[in-house]
């Protein structure tokens, strides 16, 4: 594994939001609701300001969108997302699961260039291990323990999806989700918050594919996971296998996410789009 001077930065800045994060995590805190089933805690606002301030120190003049500080202005977003180099940044991606307080949750820091995820950082907080990789360098994806250690990932190489575990999401699990599972024979499933941590089952080969079928996604919580995945080997796509792109100021994925290993990639894809008009 050699070092990338770009990932080492985002590393450090992920585990000091993830400190900061940790530390609410430790209090009576309050949970808010900036609209209708869309919480958001001190946490969320203290490592989004930590981060977004971080990377401006660090990259200067590059373009960020933060969660928890988009521009109201829509030609701003689109001028962000259009820049050449943007930072997505989800400060606290599972704020229902950190408000359960079931340690499902992640900070998580991509870059997309020229609308496509290159670069990810994934911060579990609870256990303190953190996931780091670049797209175009395939194997080149890592996890890193609470304590510094390193070993490269790779996701699975299981091809049958009778064979395959499914994780997915424990508070939103669409109705089409069940019917596709049983078209690919996918009996093993593990519930599972945040989008981060899923990824991260999928990306070490502890878990083999992971569909989100609803529309509550966005650009920043896609970012840094696919960079991992596919510097893992894995594939990351919408629902329609296309790609996702970010140079776009729709921040939402309304076509959903599929997350798997590269050997039953096609397999999901078919199966989500059966009886499909």
């Amino acid at each position: 594994m050699t070092q990338d001077r770009e990932i080492e930065e985002i590393l450090r800045i992920a585990r000091r939001a993830a400190e900061v994060v940790l530390e609410v995590y430790a209090t009576p805190f309050e949970v808010e609701m900036k609209s209708p089933g869309d919480p958001v805690t001190q946490a969320d606002r203290r490592a989004n300001a930590l981060i977004c301030a971080e990377l401006t120190a660090a990259f200067p003049g590059e373009a960020i969108l933060a969660e928890e500080s988009v521009p109201e202005d829509r030609a701003e977003i689109a001028a962000l997302a259009g820049s050449e180099r943007v930072f997505f940044v989800d400060p606290l991606d599972g704020t229902r699961e950190f408000a359960a307080r079931n340690g499902e949750f992640a900070v998580m820091i991509g870059l997309a260039e020229r609308g496509h995820a290159t670069l990810g950082v994934v911060v579990l907080p609870t256990t303190g291990e953190a996931l780091a990789g670049r797209a175009a360098a395939e194997g080149g994806a890592f996890v890193e323990a609470a304590g510094g250690a390193r070993r490269p990932i790779r996701v699975s190489a299981i091809s049958s999806p009778a064979e395959a575990t499914a994780v997915l999401s424990r508070s939103h699990r669409p109705r089409t989700i069940q019917p596709m599972l049983d078209r690919l024979g996918v009996t093993r499933i593990v519930p599972c918050g945040s989008v981060g941590v899923k990824v991260a089952r999928v990306v070490t080969g502890a878990a083999d594919l992971y569909v989100h079928a609803g529309v509550g996604a966005k650009l920043w919580d896609a970012c840094a996971p696919e960079a991992i995945l596919r510097a893992a080997g894995g594939r990351f796509t919408d629902l329609a296998g296309a790609a996702i792109g970010y140079a776009c100021a729709d921040l939402g994925l309304p076509n959903g996410i599929i997350a798997s290993n590269a050997a039953l990639h096609e397999a999901i894809v078919e199966a989500a789009n059966t009886g499909l008009v």
